[in-house]
């Protein structure tokens, strides 16, 4: 995913744990293949990524069996992938509305299948009304659906953590699940998915005091933690094409749009309640690999050495028990 530009590597020294990243082995809608070669290729382009967590996106599901147990077949891939590459973490997916028994049989069949890495769920809970044209997430917002929250105490039962893809309208339910599961870790991912697209064009300003706002009563919940990262997913409105050489944004670029945004959730969650994270190959297409933790390294200077150690490595480890 990097393209022939060389950026040289600022901190190169400092460890990094990529706690959200995608693989898949045949392309899948406007992206390539991105498979072990492609992520080993990646993490050894100057950064220092010592490990990673891979997040479900639908890849190698059985075509066959149970319905309930069709996603398992990603945690098996993915499995199979650690033996290759650092994967040391697996968010894998299920279905958390199915009735308990069976979301039960599935979680032991992705803890069995997990190798030992299967740490938690990611059930898509992403929706708007507005964004159906630009943006795929769920049917319905599943967070205030009865069976799903029934879903989400069995893994707080378990031990295991939920990763919360969602647009900035659902952050107060999240907060509301939160406070009802305290038991419960949560990982919000993408910033909170602050919407630039449908019914949120033109009203940036609007968008950004509003989630500011959300965010804050968020943070009050000692059980959520944040990923920083998402700057290339379209549905922010805010990417910006690759030219004609196929490089995206420059580190510069990056930190002038999210700079203020990132630094005011680090300062609200604490670092140690925050972690970056590339969303690769997903931001392949607003940024080069390079650039993009390049970036993040800028924006996370104004930070203490142990603060960036938590927000590049040590917060992610922690919660996704890695180290």
């Amino acid at each position: 995913m990097n393209s022939a530009h060389q950026a040289a590597i600022i901190d190169a020294d400092l460890a990094i744990c990529d706690p959200h990243h995608h693989l898949w082995d045949t392309p899948k809608g406007s992206f390539a293949v991105y498979h072990t070669d492609e992520l080993n290729a990646d993490r050894r382009s100057g950064h220092n990524v010592v490990s990673t967590v891979f997040v479900e996106c639908g890849w190698a599901y059985r075509s066959d069996g149970p319905a309930h147990l069709r996603s398992v077949g990603e945690t098996v891939a993915a499995a199979a992938a650690g033996q290759s590459a650092p994967i040391l973490g697996i968010v894998s997916s299920s279905d958390l509305t199915m009735p308990v028994e069976l979301l039960h049989e599935a979680l032991d069949a992705h803890t069995l299948a997990g190798d030992g890495r299967f740490r938690g769920i990611r059930d898509r809970c992403a929706s708007h009304p507005s964004v159906a044209a630009h943006f795929r997430g769920s049917d319905a917002d599943k967070l205030t659906n009865p069976d799903f929250r029934r879903g989400l105490a069995v893994l707080a039962e378990r031990g295991l953590s939920f990763d919360a893809w969602l647009f900035h309208p659902q952050i107060p339910t999240l907060a509301e699940i939160a406070r009802e599961l305290p038991n419960l870790p949560i990982v919000l991912d993408h910033l909170g998915g602050p919407l630039g697209v449908g019914d949120f064009v033109g009203r940036r300003d609007d968008v950004m005091a509003w989630w500011r706002g959300a965010m804050a009563d968020l943070a009050t919940c000692a059980n959520v933690s944040v990923k920083l990262g998402g700057f290339g997913m379209a549905h922010y409105g805010m990417g910006v094409p690759r030219g004609v050489d196929g490089r995206g944004s420059t580190p510069d670029e990056m930190v002038a749009r999210w700079a203020e945004h990132v630094r005011f959730v680090i300062d609200t969650f604490g670092p140690e309640r925050c972690m970056f994270e590339s969303n690769y190959p997903v931001d392949g297409d607003g940024a080069d690999y390079v650039d993009l933790w390049n970036a993040f390294k800028l924006i996370a200077a104004p930070y203490s050495a142990a603060e960036r150690r938590a927000l590049f490595h040590d917060t992610a480890v922690a919660l996704y028990r890695v180290g």
